[in-house]
């Protein structure tokens, strides 16, 4: 044996991430939407077709993945080019690269830029010449939406295909090949690692499989070094620290800490509720999960009492989406105390249940007269629309008139309550009823 020769094989310095990368399309988990063969995108390739396009998601969902078995489905090849390290000399290179090998090897070129929404106007214009003609195809990535980033001229030469965190499941697949492969993956280290902890890895990727990835090569790495070769949640939380690990995102005790903020919320004790909330956050619970709580507390505990909270709630996803962590963060906590703090009334709610079951119970009652379209003749010479009152000629905008089935005229689904701004759609209402 040789003690002085070298694996030359580069596969042995690229990080685990690199090295599970999927080569064809078909390999590509969790963009089924895109990827599935059922998909425009797979329809084109399969018939050795390409266009430029924009791929639009987070992190670690397969952008770069997806361009790359794209040239590979249709024999291109590919050059690639991160707009963060780039500049206009090293776009020009490429672009008048890939015109000499079209011209001399008839060889077409798939040019991916990653973040291509960091290049300036000026450097995006540098594409339109070569994808208006055809001498490159071009297939940019960004984290960001497009409308805003991507100048006009260049977006309507792309299609754009949004794509979507990974899924846990896609996660928890790639984890386990990896496990096992011996080539590409780490089965070489012989290490053990049970169902629960892959979870657990996939879940502190949340939705991003190349940091899924880089942790599960770190409790490779850990297994190596101190020769533990199966892996506990003990080893888990020595590695990581405690964040991700101790909340099972599908376990009682997600469930437990989202039902007790929800709880906090409707309860109006604004302190809980701000605890709760930060329990999950620190634990790593999505974000958004906890939001898409609160946009349900705001219609389904307070509602009308007051409907200042749907906006409020609404607006703290959009101010996290904007600024992130840990700034977002705030706006998340002056939310929640918005909502614990405001009336509630449940009356949204309940008119809802009340409505679903009267439709569910017989979904065929007609349509009064009066209340159709009537946009022909023939419908007018029906009735329809007949003695139609229009509000807007009446004291008030407002004039009685039926506007339920004759089956259910008799129904009242919505009674206000006394809180809040309801209150006053309550008085609104009596003083309707008495004209």
């Amino acid at each position: 044996m040789n003690l002085f020769k070298q694996n030359t094989d580069k596969t042995t310095f690229q990080p685990l991430a690199e090295r599970m990368r999927p080569e064809f399309l078909s390999d590509i988990v969790g963009q089924e939407h895109i990827t599935g063969k059922k998909s425009f995108l797979y329809s084109a390739l399969s018939k050795k077709k390409i266009f430029s396009f924009l791929l639009w998601g987070p992190p670690g969902c397969g952008k770069t993945s997806i361009a790359r078995a794209s040239a590979r489905e249709c024999d291109y090849h590919f050059e690639q080019l991160s707009a963060v390290l780039s500049g206009v000399s090293d776009l020009r290179k490429v672009l008048d690269e890939s015109c000499e090998r079209l011209f001399t090897f008839k060889k077409k070129t798939v040019l991916f830029v990653d973040e291509i929404h960091r290049f300036s106007k000026s450097q995006q214009d540098a594409f339109l010449k070569h994808v208006e003609e055809g001498l490159v195809t071009l297939i940019g990535a960004t984290t960001e939406n497009p409308s805003f980033e991507i100048i006009s001229p260049l977006l309507s030469r792309l299609r754009v295909f949004k794509l979507k965190p990974l899924p846990q499941k896609a996660v928890e697949k790639i984890l386990k090949k990896a496990v096992t492969d011996p080539e590409k993956g780490i089965g070489f280290t012989e290490i053990e690692i049970s169902d629960e902890i892959i979870s657990i890895i996939a879940r502190s990727g949340e939705g991003d499989l190349r940091l899924a990835l880089n942790n599960l090569e770190a409790v490779s790495s850990y297994s190596v070094y101190t020769g533990r070769k199966k892996i506990e949640q003990s080893d888990l939380q020595e590695i990581f620290g405690e964040k991700n690990l101790k909340y099972d995102k599908s376990g009682d005790n997600h469930f437990d800490l989202i039902s007790a903020f929800h709880k906090s919320l409707r309860g109006s004790d604004p302190d809980a509720a701000l605890y709760w909330m930060e329990r999950m956050l620190s634990s790593g619970e999505d974000p958004f999960y906890i939001i898409r709580r609160m946009v349900a507390v705001a219609s389904e505990d307070i509602g009308n009492a007051d409907p200042q909270a749907l906006v409020i709630a609404l607006s703290a996803k959009e101010a996290y989406r904007f600024m992130g962590d840990p700034e977002g963060k705030l706006a998340l906590a002056q939310a929640v105390i918005y909502l614990a703090t405001a009336p509630k009334s449940n009356k949204s709610y309940i008119a809802l249940r009340k409505a679903e079951k009267i439709v569910r119970k017989n979904k065929s009652f007609e349509v009064p007269n009066h209340l159709r379209n009537a946009p022909t003749k023939l419908m007018k010479e029906l009735g329809y629309k007949k003695d139609y009152k229009y509000p807007h000629d009446y004291e008030y905008g407002f004039v009685k008139q039926k506007y339920l089935p004759e089956e259910l005229k008799n129904e009242k689904f919505y009674d206000p309550s006394d809180y809040g701004y309801e209150s006053i759609i309550k008085k609104r209402l009596d003083f309707w009823k008495k004209k």
